[in-house]
């Protein structure tokens, strides 16, 4: 009777504990989904490519252990270098341009909280609209417009009339985009 009453008890503990743990996930995701855990505002790309080279090259190990390395202070230090290869930011360049007319200040802290670091921010975002690009070439045929802070601490768009339709390919092999959107217009070289 008592290893009946112990198996009762056991289950009835094991049945309250997946109910508490099913209650704990559903309370998380519902908690993530009213937007209190935003998503970054940059991701990785496949650095694991067939072909994709990154100049990270092997020379420390072939001068490791050398009569030359023994004299060189400097190549005592680490052999990792700080580079941070695979992040794209094109979802922070669509966050940007989703926020304009919006308080800088705002948009700015929250596009700070999102990041890694804020010098992305730099490259589409200038202080003034002389300062500005109309254009600013984010990848090998990727471009997004130009903003910069106005007078009333607004963010605007440097060129607004700069559109994928009245912007020219730059070369004939690569399909231009501008802010996501491929360009209309057909390549024409110029003489």
């Amino acid at each position: 009777m008592t290893a009946l009453i112990c198996i009762v008890l056991v289950k009835d503990t094991q049945e309250i504990s997946n109910r508490a743990l099913k209650w704990a996930t559903t309370t998380k995701k519902a908690f993530s989904s009213m937007g209190h855990e935003k998503k970054p505002l940059y991701r990785k790309v496949n650095t694991r490519t067939y072909g994709v080279r990154h100049g990270d090259g092997g020379k420390a190990k072939w001068e490791r252990g050398t009569k030359k390395a023994d004299r060189d202070q400097s190549m005592l230090g680490t052999m990792h270098k700080k580079h941070r290869h695979g992040l794209d930011y094109t979802p922070l360049f669509k966050f940007l341009l989703s926020k304009v007319g919006q308080n800088w200040d705002e948009v700015h802290s929250e596009a700070v909280s999102r990041l890694d670091n804020d010098e992305p921010i730099s490259w589409l975002v200038s202080e003034t609209k002389e300062e500005g690009r109309p254009f600013v070439r984010t990848g090998e045929s990727s471009y997004f417009s130009g903003l910069y802070v106005d007078d009333d601490n607004r963010l605007a768009l440097v060129d607004p009339d700069l559109t994928s339709n009245s912007m020219k390919p730059f070369c004939s092999c690569c399909t231009h985009t501008l802010n996501g959107q491929r360009l209309t217009q057909g390549f024409s070289p110029s003489k």
